[in-house]
């Protein structure tokens, strides 16, 4: 009974790798459909603004913190300084980015050198996120009277960022695994 448990688990290696390869496209499509949305482009302006890869996409970056506003808050002179920050035009860029390298990977069968080109994108993406941990101090729950705060004590939005380490293992996985058909499919 033991082994052919250990035996069924010992074969769930495929599966897993589909619920990764379609598991990162959904993530990836769904993700990069709601940077066209203004909350969305709202919440990622501390890891824009405080990036020193990103920051120069806006055009007043250092400015941020007076213009943040809660999940779901619409306050119009903060939205109008979004609008010039621009705010909105590089989170809808980089929506269609992650929407783009979403339908890469699902290509994996149709374009496996498409699906390949995904994953490296999907690696170098996962990398400057993971930055943020460092370069963006509301990543880290602030000193606000508990004594729980600072490193190691994730906020939400570090514990959002840190996530993408499993982003960052499936885009080895979903590479090689279209590497290795496209491979065999050459011979």
């Amino acid at each position: 009974m033991k082994n052919s448990f250990l035996t069924t688990l010992a074969h769930l290696d495929g599966l897993g790798n589909r619920i990764i390869r379609y598991g990162t496209v959904v993530i990836l499509v769904w993700i990069g459909a709601l940077k066209f949305a203004t909350y969305e482009a709202d919440g990622i302006t501390p890891f824009v603004a405080n990036s020193p890869f990103m920051s120069f996409f806006y055009n007043h970056p250092s400015e941020y913190k007076a213009h943040v506003n809660k999940e779901g808050e619409f306050i119009a002179g903060n939205h109008q300084w979004h609008i010039a920050n621009n705010t909105y035009g590089f989170s809808k860029g980089l929506g269609i980015l992650l929407i783009g390298m979403g339908i890469l990977v699902a290509l994996h069968k149709a374009a496996p050198l498409l699906s390949i080109t995904g994953s490296i994108l999907i690696f170098i993406m996962t990398l400057g996120t993971l930055s943020f941990l460092v370069t963006t101090p509301e990543s880290w729950v602030p000193a606000l009277g508990d004594q729980h705060h600072g490193f190691p004590y994730l906020s939400g939005r570090g514990r959002m960022v840190v996530k993408d380490l499993l982003l960052l293992g499936g885009s080895f996985i979903t590479m090689s695994e279209s590497a290795r058909y496209y491979l065999s499919k050459k011979h």
